[in-house]
């Protein structure tokens, strides 16, 4: 009797083995790359990028997009709206006229604020130093500079997991610098969300949805565009 159950036992774990490995199925290694350049990419994301593509295109840097090696820190479109709104708010009051499409935003003034998400090279995540916001003194991520000479922080934050410092997952982050004689003060960062998209071309690190404004700086953004409506450009 003993030998049945046993025997029994065997063919039911059998039966469940043939159903799980019909259920568990090894995909391999998935692919981190996009089949296609840095443009191309955002094209086919036009949830959250369809502005960000229309701006690559009027500031002129479309060629860069598609050949050049390149290491993009998107912003949304929601960056872009936000920026635009808040635009025409100080446009309105001071007697300007308000912005109907992205074009009325001249070219010059687009590249300004998009080349400052914009590296040379291919960098991804591992490629990028440890930063601490509370202890910039001993984890100060590093300067970089943008495609037009921007100084900008990049930085990995090393998360904290049950009370261990530093041991958690890592977020990367990019910080504007308005005032490079007091290096470490009044920092405009922006946290990646998606990190080491892959191109044919470069890089991609999607920012975080809460960066809110296009270029960083919007005070300065007001300031171009109030500077090129005076002169006529």
């Amino acid at each position: 009797m003993l030998r049945m159950i046993l025997f029994s036992a065997l063919i039911l774990m059998s039966l469940f083995a043939c159903k799980k490995d019909q259920y568990y199925r090894d995909s391999g290694q998935q692919d981190p790359h996009f089949k296609g350049n840095t443009l191309a990419y955002l094209d086919a994301v036009p949830f959250f990028f369809d502005s960000v593509a229309q701006v690559v295109r009027l500031s002129g840097m479309e060629e860069v997009f598609t050949k050049d090696t390149l290491t993009f820190f998107a912003p949304t479109d929601r960056s872009i709206k936000n920026l635009i709104e808040n635009l025409n708010d100080n446009l309105y009051m001071y007697g300007y006229d308000t912005v109907k499409t992205l074009a009325d935003v001249p070219p010059v003034v687009w590249q300004k604020y998009l080349q400052r998400y914009m590296f040379h090279g291919a960098n991804q995540l591992k490629d990028y130093p440890q930063i601490d916001f509370s202890l910039k003194s001993i984890y100060p991520g590093q300067d970089y500079l943008s495609w037009n000479n921007t100084t900008m922080n990049i930085g990995a934050v090393y998360m904290d997991d049950n009370g261990v410092k530093y041991v958690g997952y890592r977020q990367l982050t990019i910080s504007y610098i308005p005032d490079l004689t007091y290096p470490f003060d009044n920092w405009n960062t922006a946290f990646v969300s998606s990190t080491n998209i892959l191109t044919d071309n470069g890089v991609v690190h999607t920012l975080d949805k809460d960066h809110n404004f296009f270029g960083f700086d919007f005070a300065t953004f007001i300031y171009d565009m109030e500077s090129v409506m005076q002169t006529g450009g």
